[in-house]
């Protein structure tokens, strides 16, 4: 399989220039947009509910453009929830190139 490109190797990934930008709501019902997250129904997702920001929050930083991240993820709660995000390797690069406090927090 040498020198084939995977799509998850070349797509495009998107992260804010500061965590501050991060506006989203603390807790509560989000609903997300259909091209960030292909699921039946309304995309809305409860932060409270059991492994609601986990989901939402990986679907975000995965497939959201910056604009869509900053009103929908908020900065503490995704400090608090990142070391339990299942996310693409380029994605968590990504974070935490931009943002070391994320990569402490992993590693903590």
């Amino acid at each position: 399989m040498a020198g084939r490109v995977l799509f998850k190797d070349v797509k495009p990934y998107f992260a804010p220039a500061s965590l501050r930008d991060l506006r989203g709501p603390r807790s509560g019902v989000i609903a997300l947009p259909h091209d960030v997250r292909w699921a039946p129904g309304d995309g809305c997702i409860d932060l409270d509910a059991p492994g609601g920001t986990q989901v939402a929050y990986q679907a975000l930083l995965s497939e959201a453009a910056v604009e869509v991240q900053c009103a929908l993820l908020e900065r503490d709660r995704l400090v608090r929830f990142w070391p339990l995000l299942r996310l693409p390797a380029r994605v968590r690069s990504l974070w935490e190139t931009r943002f070391p406090e994320l990569a402490q927090r992993r590693d903590g």
